[in-house]
Order: C-alpha cells, then structure tokens, then sequence
C-alpha cells in the first residue's frame, strides 16, 4: 500500500492518467534512499520512482533512452536544485553514464524493466494494437522498426523470435502468415498486423480477454528494443558500480526478465557449489550480493485493483557486498541467441 506520500509522488510525476510507477513502497523499502546518497534510476520514464527519492533527500542520476521522457523530465530536474541530472541513454550503460558525471561509486540503482504506460498509451509509438499507429516500438526512435523486422526477417528467424521472445506456442503458424501477406503488401500499421494474426489464430473462448496477438508484439518489442540485452548489460554494470552496502532494486513484468534477474541473483548470491561424495564441491567465487527478497515480491490486491499494470510486477532486490565484480556471460543467463538484424539480435 502506497504512503500518502509516495500517492503525491505519483501524481506530480505524471498524474495516473499517464504513469504509475509500480511497486513504489516495495521498492522504496528495499532502495532505502537516504540523505546524500547517489540513487540510479535506470529507467527514469515519467519520474515516479525518481521524484519519491529525492524527496527522501537522495541524489539522483536518471536515465532514458526515450528523448521524450528527457525532455519531460525537465520540469523536475529545475526542482530538484542540482540532485537530479537527466541521462539520455540505455541503462545497460549506467556504469558508463554515472563515470562520465563524476561518481566511481552509488549507493542504488532501480530498473523498471517494462515498457512505459506513456509509450503504450501514444498511438504515434506503435507498441500497442489497441489503437491503430504505425507499427513502430523504438524506445529511441531511432534504428529499425519493428514494420522492418516484420517485413524483413526472413521466416525461419521470425520464427524464433516470436517463439522465444513471444512464447507464442503457434509462432511458425504466425511467422508463416506474416511471410505470405508481406510478400504482397509490407506491413506498416498495428492494426494490419494485429488483424492478420487475429484471423490466422482466432480467439481462444477461455483466453478471450487475451488478444491473439499479444505475444508476438510482445517479441516484436523486446526484439527492437534488445530488451533482455539490455537488462542483463545492466545488471552487470550495477554490479561494478555499486558501492558496497548500496542495493540494486529490479521489477520485471514477464518471465523472461524476471528469469534473468532470478538467474543473476541465484548466481551471485551463491555460497557453495554443487558436489558429491564422488566429486568434489566446486570452488565457487566469492558472493557479490546478498538477498533483500528471498523471493519475488508481487503487488498487493489493492494496488493491481487501482492499477492493472501492476499484476504481472515482480520486484527481486540484492545488497552489494565487498567482493569484486565478476564477469557476466549474459546468455548463460537467460538471453536467447537470435539473428542478427541491423544491430538487432546477437
């Protein structure tokens, strides 16, 4: 349950109507901002997570790849008084970013890993097939589209994308459509796509309220974004940037971030490895975090109840212990191996 605080929080950042930051007392607990510590809010968005700690008396270095959520950020960085600098750029970068401002070390960093209500909610930005728009989802407005991953990507590796990242069970089906109705007319429109994979897969009377669609734009949107990249690059870089004591806060909103966030922490938490009485216990390295969540914290009733974006929130926590970074294989942590499509994939 939100603080009357943290209430006002949200609607000064951006009022209900545009974004409500999920999770924000569960993450202000785990976070834990104080007065002169230096927070990183990976994933600045409309600045609810970011208003509520500075309000707590910490510093702030925010980050967004979208430009319009820097530009939007502005207001609050002229009353932040000089605690808050605004970042254009991934939060796989955070490291990078938090250097180039002047600061070896910070005491937290949050990641909202989902995509922002205010990108769902403009029809300009083609992440949503709710409304008809182009068919878009760059975060950055920049590089390909996903009209150009669509129109493309040839058949078996639209496959796997959509397979993998959409957990969409019937992916060759939907893959194969995409390939014979492009083939006469490229896609350019949410809706000519939504539409296609609504008559080829039709609508399940038990998951009615669930738009056969949903998952392949899901892929579409992570493979664009290179969502799961990014998340596991930033996980990395929190690690190194860390100071020890500082805590790094993650809400996930599917299973394949959340597998990742849960893989890392299981990994570097770890104290003992596996073994037998016929082969030895493997050394494992020194633990880099410490939990804060045994296991994944979900939104209360209330909250999903007010906000329904909030009932697939996981939150996953860990605190920076002394040892030192360690390197990150990010596809042993969950990050599938895809095409390659003009930067995309890898």
């Amino acid at each position: 349950m939100m603080a009357p605080s943290d209430r006002d929080a949200v609607s000064a950042a951006g009022g209900p109507e545009r974004h409500v930051p999920v999770l924000l007392s569960e993450v202000l607990t785990r976070l834990d901002p104080k007065p002169e510590e230096v927070i990183i809010d990976g994933t600045f968005g409309a600045g609810g997570y970011t208003r509520a700690i500075l309000e707590r008396g910490a510093s702030v270095i925010g980050i967004d790849r979208d430009p319009d959520a820097i530009a939007g950020g502005q207001g609050l960085v002229a009353e932040a008084d000089g605690r808050l600098i605004l970042v254009p750029g991934q939060f796989a970068g955070l490291e990078t970013h938090a250097r180039a401002e002047g600061f070896d070390g910070v005491d937290g960093v949050v990641l909202d890993l989902g995509v922002s209500s205010m990108q769902l909610d403009e029809a300009d930005r083609g992440f949503s097939f709710l409304r008809d728009g182009p068919l878009d989802m760059r975060m950055e407005q920049a590089g390909p589209s996903a009209a150009d991953v669509v129109n493309e990507l040839p058949v078996r590796d639209l496959i796997r994308v959509i397979g993998l990242l959409g957990e969409e069970k019937r992916a060759t089906t939907v893959a194969h459509a995409i390939d014979k109705a492009r083939k006469d007319k490229p896609f350019s429109r949410t809706l000519e796509l939504a539409n296609l994979i609504e008559k080829v897969l039709g609508r399940s009377p038990k998951k009615a309220q669930i738009h056969p669609a949903t998952r392949t734009f899901q892929a579409l949107r992570i493979y664009v974004n290179g969502e799961l990249h990014q998340a596991a690059d930033a996980l990395g870089a929190a690690e190194r940037i860390l100071k020890p004591g500082g805590r790094l806060v993650l809400v996930s909103f599917h299973s394949l971030e959340d597998r990742i966030v849960k893989r890392f922490f299981q990994d570097r938490t770890r104290t003992r490895g596996g073994g037998s009485r016929h082969m030895p216990e493997e050394e494992v390295p020194p633990a880099t975090f410490e939990l804060l969540t045994r296991k994944a914290v979900e939104a209360a009733a209330e909250e999903t109840e007010q906000n329904p974006r909030a009932r697939s929130a996981k939150l996953r926590a860990g605190r920076r212990t002394d040892a030192p970074a360690r390197e990150l294989d990010i596809h042993a942590a969950g990050v599938p191996r895809l095409a390659a499509f003009h930067g995309l994939g890898g």
